[in-house]
């Protein structure tokens, strides 16, 4: 397949008009010019003109969408969830837990294992996004910052239960949210950080603290200014450790109601390079406004705002796509704002090697958006394309 006359976003961070060429799943060149050998003149032409052509967006940290939920833990909750974000331009994802029983997690780690061993065998689930990684968010946490979490089933880590993550998940777990401040917290990051990234989350650490757990290997922050202590001028906690640690990472939930348009712009400022788009959605996400669960809780929706009883905001209904435009809307740089939505995440759990951009070797995910409006257009995922 050749994708052509649009211009492509870079490694770089650049638009640049070049041709790409892809071979069944896999990007094998992208130029400024490919030459169409005469036995090849048959072969499938992707007319990008007016379009921007950027990588499939990764969305690391969201519990579920279109009704269904992460946990729910059923390979039809899967496909549905996956579906729905192939539809919406996300073409690889690492959906969330919630705090719950131990067991039901455990369970959890092994249908996504089972799901990703069918998708990858090519016959099964292809017109969805592509399972990448598992993200654990919780049980770890502090009682005091659980947000939407469920508090009874909150526990610090230990090294039994996380043997268990990664075993029954086959190595799908590549992200561990937990509060640093916890008995045991620092022991398992060293232990385990070779294994799986963690994630400083739902936490009331103090700038020490949180830098201690960077320096021991929890290199991102979960939902950054949301479940954490806000940026003190005498102890500018998680946020100003991560400010300091330049290799950690900070997510970021870009619907207009989670983070005000001067702390996005903040986050961009403070952290070049380092942030990660989510979307943090749960079931309510492509449904209408009324009531949901999550966690186990039930959730009230209307429009974009999705509250427990007390008024805690329960995740978002805005997919990924939609919160990149939100910030481009909010001034982040077009640029910047889809580096963040694609490679900046798929390097913080070790998936860049084959997702996060355009390039020869990885695969063919990618998206084409009307310059005008950068709605989408076009999602190509291999050799299937979906208008």
């Amino acid at each position: 397949m050749l994708i052509q006359n649009g211009l492509v976003f870079t490694q770089d961070e650049q638009f640049l008009p070049l041709t790409i060429r892809t071979d069944g799943e896999w990007i094998t060149t992208v130029s400024e010019s490919i030459p169409v050998p005469a036995e090849e003149k048959s072969e499938s032409v992707i007319d990008a003109s007016g379009c921007y052509v950027i990588p499939g967006l990764t969305d690391i940290h969201f519990h579920g969408c279109d009704g269904y939920d992460f946990c729910d833990n059923s390979l039809e909750a899967y496909e549905k969830i996956a579906s729905f974000c192939l539809r919406h331009g996300v073409t690889s994802i690492c959906p969330a837990t919630m705090t719950l029983q131990m067991e039901i997690l455990n369970d959890i780690c092994k249908t996504a294992a089972v799901f990703h061993s069918l998708q990858a065998e090519k016959n099964n689930f292809q017109n969805c996004a592509e399972l990448i990684g598992i993200h654990m968010e919780g049980p770890f946490i502090s009682q005091a910052k659980k947000g939407a979490q469920n508090a009874a089933y909150i526990c610090p880590p230990d090294d039994d239960s996380i043997e268990r993550f990664l075993s029954l998940s086959k190595g799908l777990v590549k992200l561990i949210s937990l509060a640093p401040e916890l008995p045991n917290a620092l022991s398992v990051i060293k232990k385990y950080k070779e294994k799986t990234a963690f994630s400083i989350a739902h936490t009331e650490a103090d700038y020490a603290t949180a830098k201690e757990a960077m320096a021991a290997g929890a290199l991102h922050v979960t939902h950054l200014y949301n479940a954490m202590p806000p940026f003190h001028h005498r102890d500018s906690g998680v946020i100003g450790a991560a400010a300091d640690t330049e290799n950690c990472y900070v997510e970021l939930i870009c619907d207009g109601l989670h983070v005000s348009p001067p702390a996005v712009r903040a986050a961009f400022r403070l952290f070049p390079d380092r942030v990660i788009l989510i979307s943090d959605s749960m079931r309510a996400a492509g449904r209408p406004d009324g009531a949901y669960t999550l966690g186990g809780q039930e959730v009230n929706v209307h429009g974009n705002k999705a509250v427990l009883a007390d008024g805690t905001i329960a995740g978002s209904v805005t997919p990924l796509h939609q919160c990149m435009l939100t910030a481009v809307s909010m001034g982040i740089p077009l640029e910047k704002a889809i580096a963040a939505a694609t490679i900046h995440p798929c390097r913080s759990i070790g998936a860049d090697s084959l997702y996060g951009s355009i390039s020869p070797g990885k695969k063919a995910h990618m998206l084409l958006l009307n310059k005008e409006t950068l709605q989408i257009e076009q999602i190509i995922k291999g050799e299937e394309v979906l208008k």
